[in-house]
């Protein structure tokens, strides 16, 4: 889909604690650096759907396992991938697409490195069963 971007993210295991790498500077899909902030969400629990209009996202999972689905109202197109600690990738997500995600294990947790900072005016939110998705 346009306007995705799954990228590959090195864990370094070593006895006394693992390295998750997030993002660098470098990295495709890096569109500046706004605000990081992290967000939990519960087992079965859905949050969305929203859409912004100036920020991009960069989704990291570095706990439970979270499925997210990404929709494109123009093409009426949908985008899904389940992110967790196995399936540890960055979902960038740019402007203008909708965003939703469900918790899948008992203790969820993203890391979001957004490209600018929180700004409620450049974001729409709208209720679940107004895009119609078979969770």
């Amino acid at each position: 889909m346009d306007g995705i971007i799954l990228t590959p993210l090195k864990q370094i295991h070593h006895p006394k604690g693992d390295v998750y790498h997030a993002m660098k500077k470098s990295d495709i899909g890096f569109d500046g650096f706004g605000e990081a902030y992290f967000s939990t969400i519960n087992k079965d629990d859905i949050k969305g759907w929203k859409k912004h209009t100036l920020m991009t996202l960069n989704l990291i999972v570095p706990l439970g396992e979270i499925e997210f689905v990404i929709y494109d109202e123009n093409k009426q197109e949908f985008f899904s991938v389940k992110l967790s600690q196995t399936n540890y990738q960055r979902l960038t997500v740019k402007p203008n697409l909708w965003v939703a995600f469900r918790g899948c294990s008992e203790h969820n947790m993203l890391l979001n490195l957004a490209s600018i900072e929180h700004d409620s005016n450049e974001s729409a939110n709208i209720i679940l069963k107004e895009i119609n998705y078979a969770w």
